[in-house]
C-alpha cells in the first residue's frame, strides 16, 4: 500500500466485518514537539480473540477465508521504516484500537493519500455504520461526525450522491486549512 488511506481502508473493512456501528479515524500531525504522524482507528466491533491478537501481525495469519493477512503488517512494517510503530488494543465485546505512528518528517512516511475519496466511499457503501474522523495538525483540527450530518439532512440519505460529494470537497477543503 502506497498510501495512509489505502492502510485507513484496509483497517476500517475489518471493523465492519467485526460489526462495528461506530468507527473513529483520527490523524495526529505533530510537528512542532513530538515530529509525530499518528493514525488511531477505533472501533465498537467484536473485538479480536487473545489468542488471535497475538497473530495479527503476521503476514500468513487471517481469520477469513484467503491465505494472507498482508493489512496490519504493511501498516507495522510502513511505520517501522519511519522509527515508528504499530499497537493494537482489543477486548471482545467491546472493539478494536489500532494506533500507528510514524516521524512525521521521514522520507519514507507514506502521503495520506486521497482520504476525502476514501472516507466518502465508505460512508456511501456503509450508510447505517457511524463514523467520526478528526484530524489535527499542531494546534489546528477539523471533526467529521456522521451522526450529526445524518441529524442535520433529516430524511436524506447520507449516501446520496450530492451529500457524498458535499463531504469529499468539505474533507478537502479542511485538509488544506490545516496546511496553511
Amino acid at each position: 500500500m502506497k498510501e495512509i488511506s489505502m492502510h485507513i481502508l484496509d483497517i476500517v473493512q475489518n471493523s465492519i466485518r467485526a460489526n462495528a456501528n461506530l468507527i473513529e479515524i483520527e490523524i495526529k500531525e505533530d510537528t512542532k514537539s513530538e515530529n509525530n504522524y499518528t493514525l488511531v482507528i477505533k472501533d465498537n466491533g467484536t473485538g479480536i480473540l487473545p489468542e488471535n491478537l497475538k497473530k495479527v501481525n503476521d503476514p500468513f495469519f487471517t481469520t477469513e477465508n484467503k491465505k494472507t493477512g498482508l493489512g496490519l503488517s504493511l501498516l507495522e512494517q510502513n511505520a517501522k521504516m519511519t522509527g515508528g510503530f504499530l499497537k493494537i488494543i482489543s477486548e471482545i465485546g467491546i472493539g478494536t484500537m489500532v494506533t500507528a505512528t510514524f516521524c512525521h518528517d521521514h522520507i519514507d512516511r507514506q502521503p495520506l493519500g486521497d482520504f476525502a475519496l476514501t472516507l466518502g466511499n465508505l460512508i456511501r457503501a456503509n450508510p447505517k455504520i457511524d463514523f467520526i474522523y478528526l484530524h489535527s495538525l499542531n494546534e489546528k483540527n477539523f471533526k467529521i461526525d456522521t451522526r450529526q450530518i445524518k441529524m442535520e439532512i433529516g430524511d436524506i440519505e447520507i449516501s446520496n450522491n450530492k451529500i457524498i460529494s458535499f463531504l469529499k470537497e468539505m474533507i478537502r477543503e479542511n485538509i488544506q486549512e490545516l496546511r496553511m
